[in-house]
């Protein structure tokens, strides 16, 4: 194994370990409110941490889970540079759909996702966060920012001549679009909760 290749390894399980912290389901459990998994949708993030009523346990998710792909990235990217945040940044939104600790049932990786492209390509994070809050606020569906502004990522990167940027845009889109599968269905059908409800 040569040093390059050890180092994207490494870059790849730290970011996985990390990524995989369900931040969701210990915030709630430590407040008291008892097993996210069994509340709403069942999914570990924000979106459903929300959906107890307690907005700031949803709050403290979302930069939670923004800081693991965003922390992991940084990490890789200082200690063995820009290709190894890529796979790292990479690897913890896989951590956080299939986290270890929950028999591989974790979350959608949208926040992860985002924040891990703030820190590899923080003008393609920024556009995309943008695009996230103006879909949800014109339509009120949570699910429908998040495939608008993955979605829409690698195009912004594209755009921007980030070539390797775009390709881990497309990669976290095409993920992102496989975990949103009956959120799409729902959305065709009209059946979608809107936030707040």
């Amino acid at each position: 194994m040569t040093a390059a290749t050890g180092a994207i390894a490494l870059a790849a399980a730290g970011g996985y370990l990390l990524g995989s912290i369900p931040f969701g389901l210990v915030l709630t459990r430590f407040a008291g409110v008892g097993d996210i998994r069994r509340v709403g949708s069942g999914n570990i993030g924000a979106t459903n941490v929300l959906r107890t009523g307690r907005k700031g346990l949803a709050a403290a998710t979302l930069i939670l889970d923004g800081a693991k792909g965003a922390v992991a990235a940084l990490a890789a990217l200082a200690l063995f540079g820009r290709e190894a945040a890529l796979v790292a940044g990479f690897a913890a939104v896989i951590g956080h759909n299939f986290p270890v600790w929950l028999r591989f049932k974790g979350g959608k990786g949208v926040a992860t996702s985002l924040g891990t492209l703030i820190a590899v390509a923080w003008p393609v994070g920024i556009a995309a966060c943008a695009t996230w809050l103006a879909v949800a606020a014109l339509f009120r569906f949570s699910s429908l920012a998040a495939l608008a502004a993955l979605g829409l990522a690698p195009l912004y990167a594209y755009l921007m001549g980030d070539r390797a940027g775009a390709a881990l845009a497309a990669a976290l889109g095409v993920l992102a679009f496989v975990r949103h599968r009956q959120n799409i269905r729902r959305l065709l059908k009209g059946e979608e909760p809107r936030i707040g409800k």
